[in-house]
């Protein structure tokens, strides 16, 4: 007979445990995302599917923000996370630790999810844009490419929160098969 777990079933690690676990070689950038929950949202599921980092850059809400805090969840104190003034700062210092940045947006010769596979040397960065804007386009110089998740609908655009959950667990199937 089948039964839905109760949290202390699920196994899961304690916070200090969490911070010793291998995490995928990833970074979120979020670029001037305006809202809370969408942030403390995206921190959920980074904390869920490994990610080493967050980088919140301009506007983007930052802890201690009320409604990053009570969508995260907690996420927030396990994910570790960093704030810059600006995007481009951000992108530049990935760039010189050799990170791959990787814009998910929909753009001319953007790469299908579906039909990309990350390489497991490379370390990755994932730009997600504001809710309206998207990605600044000024950003285009420091990006290596554009990854888009295909739609069939009328919505030419997926909330970030979705998006960014999509494409996470993505990168995080391809690392851990």
């Amino acid at each position: 007979m089948m039964k839905f777990l109760k949290n202390d079933e699920l196994q899961r690690p304690a916070k200090d445990e969490y911070q010793g676990i291998e995490k995928i070689p990833v970074i979120i950038v979020l670029d001037n995302v305006r809202s809370g929950m969408n942030v403390g949202s995206i921190f959920r599921s980074s904390d869920s599917f490994l990610i080493d980092q967050i980088l919140l850059c301009g506007i983007t809400a930052s802890p201690p923000d009320r409604e990053v805090l009570k969508t995260a969840l907690g996420a927030t104190e396990s994910v570790s996370w960093k704030h810059f003034d600006s995007t481009k700062e951000a992108l530049s210092e990935l760039k010189s630790n050799g990170y791959k940045l990787l814009a998910v947006e929909q753009c001319e010769r953007s790469i299908l999810l579906n039909d990309f596979i990350p390489e497991k040397s490379t370390k990755y960065a994932l730009v997600f844009g504001n809710e309206v804007k998207g990605v600044d386009e000024k950003l285009i110089p420091f990006l290596d490419g554009c990854i888009e998740i295909p739609q069939s609908g009328t919505k030419h655009s997926l909330n970030i929160s979705v998006c960014a959950g999509i494409v996470i667990w993505h990168f995080y199937n391809s690392y851990k098969k």
